[in-house]
Order: C-alpha cells, then structure tokens, then sequence
C-alpha cells in the first residue's frame, strides 16, 4: 500500500523535544492504561489512577510502573536522531507518540545493557526482573534478522497538558534506561479513537520506509488493533506467546511500497 503521509487538520508530526519525556510518558501510561501486556508486566492492582495521577508520578502501583516503562524506552531512543516522534498541535499539545528504531539499530549493545541494569531494575522491581526478562527474550527470539524500520510503540490519547504543566513532569522523568526493555505493543486511548492521528504518525515513517525501499516491523498486543495495522500495509507473521502463562502478541511485517519510492529517471 502507499503509505502517503496524512496530517489531520489541527497538528502536525514533529520530532519530541527534550523537555517533552515526562509529557511523553504520561501520554503512553494513559493510552497503555488497559493492555495486557503492561497489565502482566506491572500486576498491582493500583493502576485505576488518573491521568493527573499519573502525569504527576502518584499513582498506583501499575500506572506510575509504565508510566517510569516509557520514560525510560525513551531514554533508550533518543540518542538515535528522529527517534521518538509525535503528532502535536501547535500550542504545545501532545496527541499522539512512536518510538521508532531504524535498521539494525533495535538492540542496545551489551555495554550499555550492563550499564543500565540498575535502572532497569528501579523501573520493574527486584521481583519483576523475571518476568522482564523472560518478555524480553520472547520478543527477541522472534525477531526478525531482516534489516527492518521497528516500531516498538505508539500510543495516543485525550490532549494533556503543554509541555511545562503537570504532565511535563510525569511518568518519573528520570526513570532510567533499562537494557534492552521489553518493547511493549502499541495501545490507543478509547476516548482518543478515531480521530487519525495514531494513523498520521505511523504513514509518517511508513512513507519514509517506501522512499528508501525498507520494510517495517511491529509487534501487537491486541487482537483488536491487528486491522488497524493491517490498513497501514501490515501483515501478522505468527504469534508470540509470553513464557509464564503471559498473554499473546502478534508480531506483524510489513514490505515497502515499491510504487511509493523515488522515482526513476
């Protein structure tokens, strides 16, 4: 398919800025609010917080858990230029994020794994370095070899605040890196469907991929959410079952559009 890049009226897609990460990881701790992934990887029960609770890193156990998660995925990217994107109106409101990982580049070296071990154990606990692990390495083991665009998350939601109120400074602003943390699926805020803008920020790389002939990689949590991709060019190559009774993901590959590349003289 041609993934032309489509901008709805209202915002645009841009590259974060630094002082968006907590905003960022607010926005992805409500949009992750009901996955299961998320719901397996940080149990507490706590989690019914909301969305002030969780910009501003009080809420329960599971909210302020991925909210710190995606604060610290954040990390992990952002030394990668155009890494983490989003769809933004031009006040300053945040709609819509993706964490994107170019060719090869979805792995962090076993230096800076090592290096952001005690981080990563801050983020999940000293009991849920298990379970972590044991995501991580089912996601890993699957993974395809085929130098690939990855998209390991994209979340939207209900606008927050701008950028310098509550939910700048939320979600654990430094919550650390963790060596290479589980990637989650992507998740959609219910009160923010519909509206394109998770489709916009995705057929943003998407048209980039097809301009350089690479393909693209996802991995979807939800069932729900597999017709949604498969509208983007997406197709589901298999299932991904998590070690420990966890729940299901469907990893999904999606080829470059050779219609959409440049042209030839």
């Amino acid at each position: 398919m041609n993934a032309r890049t489509a901008r709805p009226a209202g915002y645009g897609i841009r590259c974060a800025r630094p002082g968006e990460a907590g905003a960022i990881a607010a926005l992805l701790a409500r949009a992750f609010a009901e996955d299961a992934v998320m719901a397996w990887m940080f149990p507490d029960a706590g989690g019914d917080a909301d969305a002030d609770a969780i910009a501003d890193g009080d809420a329960g156990g599971r909210a302020r858990g991925t909210a710190r998660f995606f604060a610290l995925l954040q990390r992990q990217q952002r030394p990668r230029a155009g890494a983490v994107r989003v769809a933004a109106t031009s006040g300053g409101q945040l709609l819509a994020a993706a964490l994107w990982s170019g060719p090869g580049r979805w792995q962090p070296s076993a230096a800076r794994e090592l290096a952001t071990m005690p981080r990563y154990a801050y983020v999940f606990g000293v009991r849920g370095l298990a379970r972590a692990a044991g995501v991580q390495n089912a996601l890993h083991d699957a993974h395809p070899d085929t130098p690939h665009w990855y998209l390991p998350t994209l979340g939207s939601g209900p606008p927050g605040p701008a950028p310098g109120g509550r939910a700048a400074r939320g979600g654990g602003p430094r919550a650390p890196p963790a060596p290479p943390a589980p990637p989650p699926p992507r998740g959609t805020d219910p009160r923010f469907q519909g509206t394109g803008v998770g489709s916009a920020l995705v057929r943003e790389q998407l048209a980039h991929c097809d301009r350089l002939g690479q393909p693209a990689y996802l991995e979807s949590s939800m069932i729900s959410n597999i017709p949604f991709y498969e509208g983007l060019g997406f197709r589901v190559t298999g299932e991904i079952r998590l070690p420990d009774g966890g729940p299901t993901l469907w990893p999904m590959w999606r080829d470059a559009d050779a219609d959409a590349g440049p042209r030839r003289r």
